[in-house]
Formats: C-alpha cells, structure tokens, sequence
C-alpha cells in the first residue's frame, strides 16, 4: 500500500450522516463517521485532504452500453441523413464515416473528456469491427481511455455493426480482437440482419469458449422472432458454461411479449444468467425492469451512441438517463428514484468486471460529489458535478 493517502472529508455517502473516505492505491479503505474536530488532521504530510463540503457522494457512473468509437463530438454539426431503420443507418454510416475520419482519435477522446466530467468512470463500449475499419477503432477508444489521465474502467466489446455471417471475414476479425485482448465480442440481430440465427449464434459462442471471453449481443428483433433468439441465447449459455458472461443489449422483444410469455423468459434469463442492457429509450417498448430485477437478472444502463451517423441525440449525462428510465418505469417514490441510481451505479459493477462498485471498503476510489438534499433529488435534479474521483484522482 502506497504511504500517501487521500481523505475525502465531510460527505455524505448515498444521503447517509457525513462521513470521510479514507484512499489508498485508488480503492476505499475505510469510510469513518466525520468528526468536525478532526479537522487539524489536515496537516499530516502523508495525506491529501479533500473538503467534500457536506455534499452528496454517489459511486461513479457505469456507461453500461457505449458506442465510443462512432460519435463527431466536437466538430461541426453533422445534419442526419440516413433512413430510420436499423438497414438503413447501418447504410448511412458506412456511407459517411470516412468523410468525417471515424472512428476518431480527437472525437473519441473528447466525447469521453465530457463523459467523465458528468461522473461516468466506467464504461463497457460496443466498438466497430467490420472490413473497412478492422480493428482499428479498438485502439483509438483504448488510447482516448488511456489519455484522459484518470484510471478510468473500459471493457471492449467487438462489435460486427454490419453483419457476422453475411460479411466473410468479420468472424475471423472477431476471433482476432478476442485473441487481442477484446473482453468481449458482439453480434448484431441473428436472425433480421443475418437471416441465419442458429448459425450467428454457435459461431459466437465458438469463439467466446476458445478465447474466454463474453458475449454480448444487440438484439433489436421484437415479438415472437425476438423471444425466439432470447430462447436460443439462453440455451447456448446453458450448454457452454457461459453463465454471468452473455448479454442482451437492448433487447425490446421482452417487453412486447405476453406475460406469461414474458416471465418465462425472464426465469430463463435468471438460470442461465444471462444479463440485459438498455439505454431507455423513449420511443420503444419498455422493459420489465420490476419483474427483472425480482429475479435478479442484471439490467445495466448506457448511453448507447451519442451525436453519431445514427443520430444527433444525447450529452451522456448519466443522472439525465437515469432519470429518463425511471420515468418510463413510472417512477415516483423515493425508494424507486433511487434504485434507479443504484442500478446505473452500484448494481452494474458486473457490467465492467467488478466484484464491487459502491461507496464501501475494497471498492474502487470511483466519487462523485452533486449539491443535493438526497439522491432523489440528485436524479430528478442532475446538479452539476462538483467533483469526480476515479481511483482516487480528481478528473479535472
């Protein structure tokens, strides 16, 4: 353990008394009741103190679901143009990425520069893998991650945008970014894009089982056909082991179906731990979020992409998104405001590999200080970010 230390003083950890975060070696290592008196403490060379201020601290945000590699950030407006279909935008960006040089080391960094300022300090990005780009964008969100200066949390998912089977050779490029240090590879709608569900799906998980790594899976198709892939996914799970390492991104079939359809599904998803993703959206039909969460199936949170050849929504605020899932959960009491925080924070450190992701002893240093009474004022407020820690930095 290094000798220096930090103490992050007079905070009020999920709304809770004041207290002071003791860090070393960007974890948490003690959290004690605050004691005004103490203050003369702040003298000790050995530690940096931090005045938190009384103000709220909540664990740093987990961006769940990124598309870190696609977004313009920070160049001038780029008017939409593609048609509103998953085809059609897939189309529209292979048409157009080249133009504005995505993936783009300078808009990656910055998008993510922006990010973490509004607390996100840990992301598990979708990142494009297809015949025109390779695996270059792997790299350039790696070195935009590396060059914030800040230890921030990154698992890669290899993301075939365009296509498995119906494009030779991206399998082979799959195979290699999981061989490369990928933690995950992708797949994209088996059966709508692919037309080939079982086939898609047993050369996923091929790869996943040779290469040890995760699944995780944009599954747009709705209905029955949706259900359908859900049930193949599940069983593939089953069969390979692949328990707590395959997710459903998106996964909209699963609000559509009946409910006895649903909760079948759902005590499936739950045996064969398998997680689900969303990014509530406002225009599709809402997940199950009680009935997921009563089961204990994982339901991460993420921004999915922002200002992109998809669309020119989203500031990636994660308090904003949370708030918006919550709205169309039906939120209102404060008890469900705040297990809306919890699952973009707390209960999503599974998302990017951690055992723990919270305000306690052993988690890592991941802080974030908002002027609020509580936390469901914080969600429905989104005050600025007065502070961000990640393992213990201060991100400025």
């Amino acid at each position: 353990m290094s000798d220096v230390q930090t103490v992050l003083r007079n905070v009020r950890p999920w709304g809770a008394a004041a207290a002071d975060i003791r860090i070393a070696d960007g974890a948490i290592v003690a959290v004690d009741p605050h004691r005004p008196g103490d203050d003369v403490l702040a003298g000790d060379p050995a530690t940096r103190f931090i005045d938190g201020r009384g103000l709220l601290a909540l664990p740093g945000f987990v961006n769940a679901h990124a598309h870190l590699d696609k977004s313009w950030w920070g160049r001038p407006w780029v008017s939409y143009g593609g048609v509103a279909t998953t085809q059609g935008r897939i189309e529209h960006e292979r048409a157009h990425r080249g133009e504005l040089g995505i993936p783009s080391p300078q808009s990656t960094a910055a998008l993510l520069r922006a990010l973490v300022s509004q607390g996100a300090t840990a992301f598990r990005s979708h990142v494009d893998v297809d015949l025109g780009v390779g695996l270059d964008g792997i790299g350039v969100v790696r070195d935009a991650v590396a060059s914030l200066g800040v230890p921030v949390a990154l698992e890669i998912v290899a993301f075939p945008q365009d296509g498995v089977l119906r494009r030779p050779g991206v399998l082979d490029l799959l195979d290699q970014a999981a061989a490369a240090g990928a933690e995950h590879i992708g797949g994209l709608d088996p059966a709508s894009i692919d037309r080939d569900p079982v086939g898609q799906l047993d050369a996923l998980f091929d790869i996943a089982v040779r290469r040890g790594v995760g699944i995780d899976i944009h599954l747009h198709d709705g209905g029955e056909l949706g259900a359908f892939e859900y049930e193949l996914i599940i069983e593939r799970t089953l069969a390979t082991g692949l328990a707590g390492r395959v997710n459903v991104a998106h996964g909209f079939a699963i609000g559509e179906v009946a409910p006895a359809r649903q909760q079948g599904l759902i005590e499936r998803m739950r045996e064969a731990g398998v997680s689900i993703t969303t990014v509530a959206p406002i225009n599709a039909p809402r997940l199950p979020l009680d009935a997921l969460r009563a089961a204990g199936v994982p339901v991460g949170l993420g921004t999915d992409g922002i200002r992109d050849l998809w669309g020119p929504f989203g500031d990636g605020d994660p308090l904003r998104l949370a708030a918006r899932l919550a709205q169309l959960a039906g939120a209102r009491r404060d008890e469900e405001l705040t297990a809306a925080v919890r699952l973009a924070t707390s209960d999503a450190a599974a998302f990017v590999g951690r055992a723990v992701h919270d305000l306690v002893v052993g988690s890592p240093a991941d802080i974030v200080l908002v002027d609020a009474e509580n936390v469901p004022e914080a969600l429905v407020a989104a005050p600025p970010r007065e502070l961000v820690l990640v393992g213990g930095v201060e991100f400025a």
